[in-house]
């Protein structure tokens, strides 16, 4: 019995200690990053401007047909459960106050963040870690090119600008198809339904959606690298550190929003 507890606590322990040690390895990736992305033309050694595009069209430009369905049905999707939630109290119209609200502080940017986390976090993590398996991190390093600042930094940049990007798309695209569903259901007009709109969201709260997605992104980056960068086994660690990148990524984007959302309604 003596000897499972002590077994079970050095299982603890040695998760604890390597789930310190990832963090650890992402903080020191995000300053090496900054570094790399500030100083790295007084060096002579600029962030690579084309890979930074590249990875900008992978982010941003290539994944607007999938976000804008989603988000497109899920617009639709808060509409309804609104009017159908609401019709108890006799108070339909009010729907549009919940739906402004939650789209632009909520529904948003963690939408965007899933979807990016599950298309462009996983790649990243297979990209790296196919490329740790054949060694050519390693070729880097022997011909001076610095990692982090050829792999990571472009990516970084590119979720930086391309998620808040993509969601503030995902949100006007969310608030027009409930206003879609709005007009059909309720009879409200376009002109009607946008003003209300105006009435209720203020500037803060659309910084406060975009600064969540600036955020992910980083988290996004950083997940999928540094699963990508503990690949080990083949192909068959490629696939499973995949899996790990997309489901962490998820669990840290759902945990930052609700602390952020704890902490914008006590401010």
């Amino acid at each position: 019995m003596l000897a499972r507890v002590g077994d079970h606590m050095e299982r603890m322990g040695r998760s604890a200690a390597a789930g310190i040690a990832e963090f650890g390895l992402g903080a020191v990736l995000f300053a090496q990053s900054i570094y790399w992305i500030i100083i790295g033309h007084r060096r002579s050694q600029p962030v690579r401007i084309h890979a930074t595009f590249e990875r900008c069209m992978e982010v941003g430009i290539r994944a607007v047909p999938i976000i804008t369905l989603m988000s497109l049905t899920i617009g639709i999707m808060l509409a309804i459960q609104g009017i159908y939630s609401l019709r108890v109290f006799g108070a339909e119209e009010q729907v549009v106050l919940g739906i402004g609200m939650s789209v632009v502080r909520e529904f948003g940017p963690l939408i965007t963040g899933i979807l990016v986390a599950g298309r462009t976090g996983s790649s990243l993590a297979a990209r790296i870690g196919t490329m740790r398996i054949s060694q050519e991190i390693d070729a880097l390093s022997v011909m001076g090119i610095n990692p982090v600042r050829f792999i990571v930094a472009p990516a970084l940049i590119a979720m930086v600008v391309m998620v808040p990007a993509l969601t503030f798309w995902s949100s006007i695209v969310m608030l027009t198809g409930a206003g879609w569903y709005i007009g059909i259901d309720l009879g409200m007009s376009a002109a009607a339904y946008i003003e209300r709109l105006t009435e209720i969201v203020k500037i803060g709260d659309v910084w406060h959606g975009l600064g969540k997605s600036v955020l992910f992104g980083i988290l996004i980056t950083l997940v999928g690298v540094i699963n990508g960068t503990l690949v080990s086994g083949g192909a068959e660690g490629v696939g499973k550190m995949t899996t790990r990148s997309v489901v962490i990524s998820i669990c840290a984007i759902i945990v930052t929003d609700m602390i952020f959302a704890f902490i914008a309604t006590r401010s």
